[in-house]
């Protein structure tokens, strides 16, 4: 059997993205898993190769080429954008040119996945603030996907993945007011059958999953707050009704020990980020879920500040690609 298919967008190019891209591309442990492909301006991955030290062959390639690749050792297929001037790039700068690259990367990767010359898509980090002075509204990649694939942005959540961990985020980016807002029983319930889902088309066949509650002791019986009897409970119950193994809601700040769970399942940003930051720094990978293309991102962000230095590790690249390696392609 072939080996998977997976795109590598470059992410800022002023940013560690295209260095620990490349390094991961060409890391043994994921040659030996996939067939990388990477995905942004050329002479940007050029740049950052020669700051790393490294000269691999760049072979440009069309996205419909890449089902038939073959790559020998050190060297690297990209599909090349024409994104920045030649002699533009300013490593460590935020800049709309920037914020541009990084969008085109990521959706001319997604749009491979779409046509099925791929078979998931890795984005390496961006600059929010790159994106914005491009003009274009950003909360995340999880909505940009959505958008890309022609879905509603609910369809569209986050799980994070470190270690034997993966959570999966109700809501995201947002005020706690208007997160508050958003947790209905349609989208609790939405984001349970999105993580179901998601890890049957990465390998679990029965996946059990944990809900946790919004209030603090999950509301412990009522005594503080009413959403985890009136929202998050009958949310597990309909998904439970639809064959789907969940148990819940739990106390945010102890489910995660729960033994025997395949993804657990929050209602706020914090629930989830604040775990994966403090136990898996710069190891963790965001997947996005619920869209036809399987997409994941670092949780971490393009550091500016050491962009050129070949400071970076790859390792949450290639955490991400390790687990999108086991996708089905017959589930998507």
């Amino acid at each position: 059997m072939p080996l998977p298919r997976i795109a590598i967008a470059l992410g800022d190019p002023a940013g560690i993205g295209p260095e620990i891209a490349l390094k991961a591309a060409l890391a043994p442990a994921v040659r030996e898993i996939c067939l990388p492909v990477l995905v942004g301006d050329r002479g940007a991955l050029e740049i950052h190769a020669a700051a790393c030290g490294l000269a691999p062959e760049i072979i440009s390639v069309m996205p419909e080429q890449v089902r038939e690749l073959v790559l020998p050792d050190n060297t690297v297929a990209l599909i090349a954008r024409q994104q920045l001037p030649a002699g533009t790039l300013q490593l460590g700068r935020i800049d709309a040119m920037h914020g541009r690259a990084i969008l085109d990367s990521a959706a001319v990767a997604i749009n491979a996945a779409l046509a099925g010359q791929v078979d998931a898509v890795v984005a390496a980090p961006q600059t929010e603030k790159s994106v914005q002075l491009a003009g274009v509204h950003f909360d995340g990649y999880p909505t940009f996907v959505a958008a890309v694939a022609g879905v509603p942005r609910d369809d569209a959540f986050l799980m994070l993945c470190f270690d034997d961990k993966r959570i999966v985020h109700t809501t995201l980016h947002v005020g706690v007011r208007e997160a508050l807002e958003l947790i209905t029983i349609e989208r609790v319930e939405a984001a349970i059958r999105a993580a179901d889902t998601a890890l049957k088309r990465l390998g679990t066949p029965h996946p059990r999953i944990a809900v946790s509650g919004l209030n603090p002791h999950a509301s412990e019986g009522g005594l503080f707050g009413s959403e985890e009897a009136t929202i998050i409970t009958p949310a597990i119950a309909r998904a439970r009704a639809a064959g789907i193994d969940v148990t819940g809601p739990f106390g945010a700040d102890t489910f995660l020990a729960r033994p025997g769970v395949d993804v657990h399942v929050v209602m706020l940003h914090d629930q989830g980020h604040v775990a994966a930051k403090s136990l898996a720094p710069n190891r963790a990978a965001g997947m996005t879920i619920g869209t036809p293309v399987l997409f994941s991102s670092v949780a971490h962000g393009s550091a500016l500040d050491i962009a050129g230095q070949n400071k970076a590790r790859p390792d949450a690249v290639i955490e991400a690609i390790r687990r999108l390696s086991k996708v089905n392609p017959a589930l998507h």
